[in-house]
């Protein structure tokens, strides 16, 4: 059987390279979720699998069996706010997967904040910046080598969640950023 791959998997190294920036942006609003649901680890584990992943002390695939443990997580959320910052953290936990995930765990954490403070119109865009002011010099080369949005259609960048609404914009604003053309 024929192996099909995409631009959005990236090497195992780069995804390890994103998989840290992808927990930082997770972690950042797991509060939104833990506080609705305080005795569910599953959110905070995986947060802890990425950035386990992202520092070589887990493998790709051992993490790839895992990845959707948050995304059912984020059905216990009481608030959209709340699923969204489990979906972040879904998110950051698939980069061992598919090294786009990063850009959709940032994403989903933008949105969580701008759902958790609908009368703060900076929230979002604070959010934003914290992240962009996160990545280092590799993990914006890392980001550069994914395709921009909506322009290949087999993983997370392709036609689906990411590419409408807040995270549509925080993924386009984040390519520009780095300078995805």
């Amino acid at each position: 059987m024929k192996r099909v791959t995409s631009s959005q998997t990236l090497s195992d190294s780069d995804r390890r390279i994103l998989a840290r920036w992808a927990a930082l942006c997770a972690e950042r609003v797991l509060p939104l979720f833990e506080v609705e649901v305080p005795d569910d680890d599953r959110v905070r584990d995986a947060v802890a699998r990425a950035r386990a992943y992202g520092c070589g002390d887990s493998k790709a695939a051992d993490e790839i069996r895992k990845r959707l443990v948050a995304v059912k997580a984020a059905g216990a959320a009481t608030s959209p706010a709340g699923a969204a910052a489990a979906r972040a953290a879904a998110q950051a936990s698939a980069v061992a997967h598919m090294g786009a995930h990063a850009l959709g765990a940032a994403a989903y954490a933008v949105k969580a904040v701008s759902l958790a403070n609908p009368h703060e119109p900076g929230a979002a865009p604070d959010e934003l910046r914290w992240q962009l002011d996160q990545l280092t010099l590799e993990q914006r080369a890392a980001l550069r080598l994914l395709p921009p949005l909506g322009s290949d259609s087999a993983g997370p960048l392709g036609p689906g969640l990411l590419t409408s609404g807040i995270l549509a914009t925080v993924v386009r604003q984040i390519q520009a950023e780095v300078g995805v053309e």
